[in-house]
């Protein structure tokens, strides 16, 4: 079996202070890829850039204090893509992809579109590109895993109050169509394979108090994988219980 956790941490740095490595070890994962890391190696000590002797591959901003993602592997990957080789995009550190085998396991954080819906073009270019990009790997052989923070919830059961926030960034119905041509491209949304039609699944709340208490949040966190790996789908789940960031860790696990 393999065990895929992926978290948005909102800072890996803040995340160490709230307890993030006593969390990491509980795991026992093969493959632990978090978003929003907020940080350059050479900012960070040993022990968050192999925690228990776990390798880690990274996709950097250039721009310090933002973005950035990282994939901590058990096993050392076969190949590494930093990056999907688009400039405008890579250099905000949103994708790093590992290849174990014939598995692609791919973290990426989507862009936000923020409320003015300045950057909404941007991420739309982003989805597309990234979506050309993975039916590329899908058509080479690669068996693939997509997790992540997609910034994006794609039916109404997948927020709170969702006829309130149809005009609001991350439910737009330009976001949600991306997520039905993906899905349509030959991947699953494996979660929501496991629990159709339930509503209150959340993976991120805001940070106004008491909104995690009452589940007033969205599920804007997934992991999807390609259709040659949807029957080795053994658990999916979201450790809501985990503080320490604005989101709550998600998992997979693949039967061998």
């Amino acid at each position: 079996m393999m065990k895929c956790i992926s978290w948005n941490v909102n800072g890996i740095r803040a995340a160490k202070r709230k307890g993030f490595l006593d969390w990491f070890a509980e795991q026992d994962a093969d493959l632990v890829c978090l978003q929003e890391v907020k940080a350059v190696q050479e900012q960070l000590g040993d022990d968050l850039i192999h925690p228990l002797g776990y390798h880690s591959y990274w996709s950097c901003a250039e721009r310090r204090g933002y973005s950035g993602v990282v994939i901590y592997s058990r096993r050392q990957a076969d190949g590494l893509h930093q990056g999907i080789g688009h400039p405008q995009f890579d250099k905000e550190g949103r994708v790093v992809a590992v290849d174990l085998g014939e598995l692609t396991v791919v973290n990426a954080y989507f862009p936000h579109s923020r409320h003015d819906l300045s950057r909404l073009d941007y991420k739309m270019d982003f989805c597309n590109t990234l979506l050309d990009w993975l039916t590329g790997l899908v058509a080479d052989g690669r068996k693939l895993v997509l997790c992540g923070d997609y910034n994006v919830s794609h039916q109404d059961i997948d927020l709170t109050n969702y006829k309130a926030n149809r005009k609001n960034p991350g439910f737009l119905p330009v976001e949600r169509q991306w997520m039905d041509r993906f899905l349509a491209a030959g991947f699953r949304d494996v979660f929501r394979d496991a629990h159709p039609n339930e509503p209150g699944h959340h993976t991120w709340w805001s940070n106004r108090k008491g909104v995690r208490e009452r589940n007033v949040g969205w599920r804007i966190d997934y992991h999807c994988v390609s259709e040659s790996l949807a029957d080795r789908v053994t658990g999916v789940g979201h450790q809501t219980e985990v503080l320490g960031s604005d989101h709550c860790p998600i998992y997979l696990e693949l039967s061998s």
